[in-house]
């Protein structure tokens, strides 16, 4: 039986490239398409702080769920949930096998389990958001850290928008924000793999992805996106990278400063990853040897593909 493939694991470690070598190995472009589970990818014209793959470099494969919102749009996992189950679907029901490529962990489950997301009460939000810009954030998470401490351990102290959702959550419900996860339990069979990289060397790779987009566009391409209503996105807006271009735009911050921000807070990222994926006990996890400088040596890519391959096609053969 053929199974989905989900291919995860903290920020800059390959996971799109793993995900290209897989389809070319399971029958290619004919035979495999791909679904995003990136949040920031979703947003068209974002492209280079977040390391999106050009179209030219796609390898011919249809990927799903990339370019669907504009910049003033608010990213929403219960939306992305019913946008990309239907995504997979198609492409089940056209004879195809889905690979999942994401490390946004909560996008991931939400398409790879059955999570349940609570509505939204606008004047309860409402209330939370004015108290977190008088009372600020902090004090906000240390109410949710007393009354939920499994949902405060995921969030930072400083997320307002996940703290106010946690509180909202449990105003609306009645229940703690975190009994909203399940178990780590497959709606229809996957062979999850994550990829994992020597730490040092995945924090050499974002330092030299984050100098990379700054002098490689990633200004202009902000400042194109401010006159697509940028400052008004509510997600979008907030994304790494960007707020730090937002600020060098603003003279805020100078180029080396905002670089230097973006790499500090992808580390962070990368470790709040990293933490997330650690919880799931189906993840097959699959060492990928970068040097210290955050480069590949020489066969590196086909040993992991090979050994990724040989998860894949153990997963399908059991019935």
């Amino acid at each position: 039986m053929r199974k989905r493939v989900a291919v995860v694991g903290p920020t800059a470690t390959g996971k799109s490239d793993l995900a290209l070598r897989l389809g070319e190995h399971l029958g290619g472009p004919d035979m495999v398409e791909i679904v995003n589970a990136d949040a920031s990818q979703l947003y068209k014209r974002m492209d280079i702080g977040t390391a999106k793959l050009p179209t030219g470099q796609r390898c011919g494969f249809t990927h799903h769920q990339l370019d669907v919102l504009t910049v003033r749009d608010e990213a929403n996992v219960a939306a992305y949930q019913r946008h990309a189950r239907n995504d997979l679907e198609s492409i089940e029901n056209r004879g195809k096998r889905a690979i999942i490529v994401g490390g946004s962990g909560l996008y991931v489950r939400a398409i790879t389990d059955a999570l349940d997301f609570p509505g939204t009460d606008p004047t309860v939000r409402a209330v939370l958001e004015e108290r977190a810009q008088h009372e600020g954030a902090h004090a906000l998470w240390e109410e949710l850290a007393a009354t939920d401490p499994a949902s405060a351990k995921r969030i930072e102290p400083a997320n307002t928008r996940k703290i106010v959702r946690a509180l909202e959550v449990a105003q609306v419900t009645g229940r703690p924000f975190s009994a909203t996860l399940p178990a780590y339990t497959d709606i229809v069979p996957t062979i999850h793999l994550a990829l994992r990289p020597p730490r040092a060397a995945l924090n050499a790779r974002i330092n030299t992805r984050a100098q990379a987009m700054f002098y490689g566009g990633l200004l202009e391409e902000t400042a194109d996106l401010v006159e697509q209503g940028l400052r008004e996105g509510p997600t979008s807006s907030r994304a790494i990278g960007y707020a730090q271009a937002l600020a060098v735009l603003d003279g805020a911050m100078s180029l080396p400063e905002a670089a230097e921000a973006t790499a500090g807070a992808t580390r962070k990222l990368a470790s709040r990853q990293i933490k997330w994926f650690r919880r799931d006990p189906r993840l097959n996890w699959i060492d990928v040897n970068f040097q210290e400088d955050g480069t590949l040596p020489a066969g590196e890519w086909e040993r992991v593909t090979e050994a990724a391959l040989v998860l894949v096609q153990a997963a399908d053969s059991v019935a």
